[in-house]
Parts: structure tokens; C-alpha cells; sequence
């Protein structure tokens, strides 16, 4: 099972802390483009990997292809993207998923809060938009054990 979350920071404790060890992720996949190309980046992320669990950086345009394998398809994987636009070129292309878990967006200038993690501008409101009109279920959890918001936006 691939469990797909968009969240601004990537790697960083909250997903090692709780995400991976709640969805037995044994792969984590960085979906970015300005990572997947930046070797030092790379290697500061995978320093915070615990045994057992495989990282790889990708560009959101070889996401897709990656993941068609069966082997692949099945495995427990923690699919990160840093942004909304990210994660909708990804299902554009090809990859599809049921549940989308906005963990951080952080608030600037234009952006509405939406829960104290997510703050969303006009183009991610009208990309959730999309993923719902999609059948995609939008999940506002910041770690596993909050309490699931309703459609916030």
C-alpha cells in the first residue's frame, strides 16, 4: 500500500517518528524535483532513515514509471511530494491513489489557513479540488493519532 502525503518539510521527525513506523512504509519515496537533483540534499535526508527502509529521490516526471512495477505497486511505501501542483502532475501522469494526507502547508502571504498545519492558496484550494472531483479523499492529519477534519476548504 502507498500511503501519499504532501508535505512541505519532507523528510523530516514527524515522518520518521510516526508516519513510518503507522503506515510500515519499508520504502520512502521524495517525489521533487529540485531534491532529485541535488546529491547533498540527498544525503543530509537519508542520514534520518532508519535500517530497514530504502529512500530514492525522484522527479516527479519518473514517478510514475518507478512505480509501475508489481513488486513496486504493492510494496508499503511513504510517497512524499512537497506540494500540491506536485502531487496532481504525479496522478496526471499516471500514478493513482484514493487518499491524499495534507501533513504541512506552510502559511505566506495569500495563503488561508485551513487547520493549524495547512494553509492553502487559491491554486492548491482549486487542485483539492480537483483530487476530490477525482475520488480522492482528502486526509487533514498532521501525525496519525489527530482526529480526521472535515473537508476544509
Amino acid at each position: 500500500m502507498h500511503f501519499v502525503r504532501i508535505d512541505n518539510r519532507l523528510v523530516h521527525g514527524q515522518v520518521i517518528e510516526t508516519w513510518l513506523p503507522h503506515t510500515r512504509a519499508r520504502m520512502i519515496a521524495v517525489v521533487n524535483d529540485e531534491l532529485a537533483g541535488n546529491m547533498l540534499r540527498q544525503e543530509i535526508m537519508s542520514l534520518a532513515i532508519p535500517d530497514g527502509v530504502d529512500i530514492v529521490f525522484l522527479p516527479v516526471a519518473k514517478m510514475t514509471a518507478f512505480f509501475s512495477g508489481s513488486a513496486r505497486q504493492d510494496m508499503d511505501a511513504l510517497i512524499l511530494f512537497s506540494s500540491c501542483a506536485d502531487a496532481r502532475a504525479a496522478f496526471e501522469s499516471g500514478y493513482g491513489f484514493t487518499c491524499l494526507n495534507l501533513g504541512n502547508l506552510h502559511y505566506a502571504a495569500g495563503k488561508k489557513q485551513i487547520c493549524p498545519h495547512v494553509a492553502l492558496s487559491k491554486e492548491d484550494e482549486t487542485c483539492l479540488r480537483f483530487f476530490v472531483q477525482n475520488g480522492v479523499k482528502i486526509d487533514y492529519r498532521c501525525v496519525p493519532g489527530d482526529s480526521e477534519l472535515p473537508r476544509a476548504f
